[in-house]
């Protein structure tokens, strides 16, 4: 079978000249300035690569609508859209060194202009607080005038905000995830924040980049990272849905998939699409996961920049 192409360079063109025309004097006179422009595009595009996904079991996407009848691609193109500000800001504010009560009052903007954007559909919270996070790291990185690595970045991260990030897991505020994560005892966002987002950087981006050396182009490697995701994290988009049986059914959907190969397998389409009949079949949706693969997919493209 074959699975429809997504073209993504007519969309990025747009996004970046958008971009472009958008940033004010105040933001060109920052020294990183074209950084933090670079670090936004690259973040939008990250966005973009995950929804583009397919098949991405019970997740939206331009093909279908996976589990959901509250969202479709449209709502998360106008999301990701309204992120790019914030993405370049934070960056800056990374590159700064400000506390983490500052990156925090960011993302709390961030998600405001998301839920007008959307007209109150939560598309990309996780995104707003794992991806805002790595661009305050990448601004951090090129302040310090650190090598730029995964590591670099994890390190850069857990250095100047980790204490602040351990308390924020503590701090109040209940959403749908954490009322599940209470409940089932699973982790969530802010967890991973507070260790310096250990899914991303200790399997999913493994994950992506093994399946890189190995040949296999782009497509596959996000197929196999966000596979390696679901398989790995207790994601409490799925606990809120499907609680403890909804969590197994999707843990071991994911471990059987990458027992056969992943995308290695010849037949891996039909596995993932029989994966993504059957959430869709249990209104299950694993958005942890995506909002992580679209994180690995910035920490991939970030590690990937020239030297200032």
């Amino acid at each position: 079978m074959t699975i429809p192409a997504i073209r993504t360079t007519q969309d990025a063109r747009a996004m970046a000249a958008a971009l472009k025309r958008s940033v004010g004097p105040t933001a060109r006179r920052h020294p990183a300035h074209a950084l933090s422009r670079e670090v936004a595009l690259r973040a939008v595009r990250s966005l973009y690569h995950e929804l583009a996904l397919y098949p991405k079991p019970g997740l939206v996407s331009f093909v279908d609508n996976g589990s959901h009848t509250d969202m479709d691609a449209a709502t998360f193109m106008r999301s990701l859209f309204s992120l790019r500000h914030y993405f370049a800001r934070i960056c800056r504010a990374g590159y700064d060194g400000v506390p983490f009560a500052e990156l925090k009052r960011l993302g709390i903007a961030a998600e405001k202009r998301m839920m007008a954007a959307t007209q109150g559909i939560n598309t990309h919270r996780g995104a707003i607080f794992a991806l805002g996070l790595l661009c305050a790291a990448m601004g951090r990185v090129r302040a310090l005038r650190m090598t730029l690595t995964p590591a670099a970045l994890r390190t850069a991260l857990l250095l100047h905000w980790g204490e602040e990030l351990a308390a924020h897991t503590h701090a109040s505020g209940v959403s749908h995830g954490q009322l599940a994560a209470a409940r089932h005892a699973a982790s969530g966002a802010r967890e991973e924040g507070a260790l310096g987002l250990p899914s991303v950087f200790e399997v999913g981006l493994p994950a992506l980049q093994g399946a890189l050396a190995r040949g296999a182009p782009m497509l596959h490697a996000r197929v196999d990272a966000i596979f390696a995701l679901m398989a790995h994290i207790s994601d409490t988009n799925i606990y809120h849905r499907g609680g403890a049986e909804g969590a197994g059914t999707v843990r071991n959907a994911a471990r059987d998939f990458l027992r056969r190969g992943g995308t290695a397998n010849r037949q891996w389409q039909e596995h993932a699409l029989d994966c993504h009949r059957r959430f869709i079949a249990q209104r299950l949706s694993p958005g942890g996961a995506a909002d992580l693969l679209a994180a690995c997919c910035l920490a991939h493209s970030l590690t990937a920049l020239p030297p200032p």
